[in-house]
């Protein structure tokens, strides 16, 4: 008697990235109202990959900056990715659906303490150190505003930068701002909000237009 398999690498229909961390649930939830199977996808492991045999999905699951490029590339049809993610990347995606979830801000934010140096700094073209996550979208907004600064690349808690002293002021992403608060830090100005979007490949979304046409749709009710 063969045996009941979950779809392998040549029988799914559509391959989607779900972003690891604060947004997987939520799209996972989404998924779920949707009507999908998410019975793998519950399951704790450290799969990388997974798949829904009733949906002929297979889902892969990876960091969230690293979503766009993955269906940049072609090796996910479809994938949930934050806004702030895909302006960072400057990705090459079609950009489907904004699913209202994962809301959170881009600011720009500097020690409570040092308010007036850093206004200082801007009032007489002093140099400016910026810690960050996030340099084309750092870079883009100095840029529109006419000033020169340091763009210092993190990868973990930039909140860290002006308190250790690398920096004078951050440009990162906050949901609540507690973190900012915690390290004494206040914002000084909102560069952009963020939230997730429904993504897909510019080829995979003409050659399988109605599969994904179909999760659009949906997705596009639960949201509504």
């Amino acid at each position: 008697m063969k045996k009941d398999l979950a779809p392998n690498e040549t029988e799914y229909d559509l391959s989607i990235a779900i972003p690891k961390g604060y947004l997987f649930g939520a799209c996972v939830e989404l998924l779920k109202n949707a009507g999908y199977d998410i019975s793998e996808l519950q399951e704790e492991s450290r799969r990388l990959f997974t798949y829904s045999k009733k949906d002929r999905f297979r889902y892969v699951i990876v960091r969230p900056m690293d979503v766009p490029v993955y269906v940049e590339q072609g090796a996910c049809d479809i994938g949930f990715a934050g806004k702030d993610v895909l302006v960072e990347m400057e990705s090459n995606v079609l950009e489907l659906m904004d699913l209202k979830n994962g809301y959170c801000r881009i600011i720009l934010a500097t020690l409570k303490d040092c308010i007036e140096k850093v206004k200082s700094h801007y009032e007489h073209f002093g140099s400016i150190k910026v810690a960050t996550k996030y340099p084309n979208i750092a870079r883009k907004y100095f840029d529109r505003k006419g000033m020169q600064v340091e763009i210092i690349k993190l990868y973990g808690s930039v909140e860290l930068a002006p308190v250790l002293g690398i920096a004078d002021e951050i440009v990162d992403i906050t949901a609540t701002g507690s973190t900012l608060k915690e390290n004494n830090l206040v914002e000084m100005d909102d560069i952009m909000i963020s939230t997730t979007r429904l993504v897909s490949n510019n080829v995979s979304y003409r050659l399988k237009f109605e599969k994904i046409n179909e999760f659009f749709t949906r997705i596009g009710n639960v949201v509504k």
